[in-house]
């Protein structure tokens, strides 16, 4: 299990392709300050000074001084510590955590921002308590953390959970050419599941109706029938996707994080569409794994971060 937390906080920050989060937490994970900014785009230097800013500010502002400081980020570090398979490029090829260690003067932790967040509902969420944890990411892209009796995997590659880099399994017909993701590859699950892939499918289907991912889930939910086939696409991929993590992983429970975590339909339509995928041996049974929300919303990839230094397995 996870060691036990020290009393005194813990800094978190979420670095995110559009924002940056930080959060002070109590080691009984009440929040004693939070602040977000705009990243700077495309900016590795800017990054840097706003993320060093953030774990100023709320020092000064809490009269701390020396907090741990994790950090979750995009991509993983490879094992020379240069960020890669990131989707902000500007950290790809970059020393980020020993970066943000000289720019604030103490060791720093870093994790793939889809590990903080199964951390974080692992430790005190909607996971707490299980085994085997799995929570995705459905944003702007995919991704996913794996815990396992409290600890984050990372593996030796920096790759446990990157699921969104696999294939969408068992094509059906309404699947059609296979998008290009920007690994280089085709057909990545992330250009599925991603809010940006809802879209592009939507639009694919409606001849160029441009509507978000938020504006599919409004309309679907007041009647519009293309919104609603379009959702219905996108239940039926992430259940075969799922489907493919419970017969490798099997899971005590999977959390489902990021924007489109809040199509609440998603929990009741995708159980009932996965245990078609999930390997049974010709014998029916239920599929035990639960499929919940983020209990902390977007919160928990900056809880998660802040859990980093109580958590064994990152040390």
């Amino acid at each position: 299990m996870t060691s036990a937390p020290s009393a005194a906080p813990a800094i978190g920050v979420d670095l995110g392709g559009t924002k940056i989060e930080a959060i002070v937490l109590d080691a009984d994970g009440s929040s004693r300050w939070r602040e977000r900014v705009p990243t700077p785009a495309g900016d590795y230097a800017a990054t840097l000074a706003t993320v060093a800013a953030l774990v100023r500010r709320a020092e000064a502002e809490l009269g701390l001084t020396g907090c741990t400081v994790g950090v979750g980020t995009p991509g993983t570090a490879t094992a020379s510590g240069l960020i890669k398979n990131a989707n902000s490029t500007c950290l790809n090829g970059r020393p980020l955590q020993h970066d943000l260690a000289h720019a604030l003067g103490r060791p720093v932790r870093i994790a793939n921002d889809a590990n903080c967040l199964a951390l974080s509902e692992a430790t005190d969420g909607a996971g707490a308590g299980a085994e085997v944890v799995f929570a995705a990411i459905l944003g702007t892209g995919v991704g996913a953390g794996i815990v396992v009796r409290g600890h984050a995997l990372a593996g030796p590659n920096g790759l446990a959970g990157e699921w969104g880099h696999n294939p969408l399994p068992w094509a059906d017909a309404h699947d059609g050419a296979a998008p290009r993701c920007y690994c280089g590859r085709q057909g990545c699950i992330e250009t599925w599941l991603s809010g940006p892939g809802l879209a592009l499918d939507h639009a694919a289907y409606t001849g160029g109706d441009a509507l978000t991912a938020q504006q599919i889930g409004a309309r679907a939910a007041d009647g519009d029938a293309a919104c609603e086939a379009s959702l219905q696409r996108y239940e039926s991929r992430l259940a075969r996707s799922l489907a493919h993590v419970v017969n490798l992983l099997d899971p005590d429970v999977i959390v489902l994080g990021g924007g489109l975590s809040r199509l609440t339909r998603l929990l009741t339509n995708v159980p009932r569409l996965w245990g078609a995928h999930v390997f049974s041996g010709g014998i029916s049974a239920p599929v035990r794994t639960r499929l919940v929300a983020s209990l902390h919303g977007d919160s928990s990839g900056v809880r998660g971060a802040a859990w980093l230094w109580r958590d064994d397995a990152s040390r």
